[in-house]
């Protein structure tokens, strides 16, 4: 857990090339954006196509609508824009936020999708049978601010 409780478990499906990223705990301002360079970082460290972060163990969202407007806003890098990114979101709560990140920046993310489960992930993707390894990002690399 980072000083911000928020935990990060990373794996990969080289196979596949699929990144996973499993989200735990306090989800804040500041851990999403520790999150979306985590996400950025680990999807071009593991060559992945497509990147998926599960938020199903999130035990709490204290997020604003301002910050997460502003990530929405961001431009991705090339390679970003051309990777398909799945959110999966089990509460209708999450959910909702993630719906609204991904209509407000729908033009900047088209390939962004969100699903209530990893099952509906993989059949997303046309994955039935994922061979995930744990993997390791050296989060010290990530900005914090």
């Amino acid at each position: 857990m980072t000083d911000v409780t928020m935990g990060l478990q990373f794996e990969c499906d080289q196979l596949n090339k699929i990144s996973l990223i499993r989200v735990e705990g306090l989800l804040t301002d500041k851990s999403l954006g520790i999150l979306y360079e985590s996400n950025r970082r680990h999807c071009a460290v593991t060559a992945a196509l497509v990147g998926i972060v599960d938020l199903s163990s999130v035990s709490e969202f204290a997020l604003t609508n301002s910050f997460i407007q502003q990530l929405a806003n961001q431009m991705p890098l090339i390679a970003e824009a051309k990777r398909s990114c799945i959110i999966v979101a089990l509460e209708d709560y999450a959910f909702g936020l993630c719906r609204m990140f991904q209509l407000m920046g729908e033009e900047r993310r088209p390939l962004l999708q969100i699903v209530h489960t990893m099952a509906e992930a993989f059949a997303a993707i046309g994955i039935r049978f994922p061979h995930f390894a744990s993997s390791v990002l050296d989060t010290d690399e990530i900005p914090m601010n």
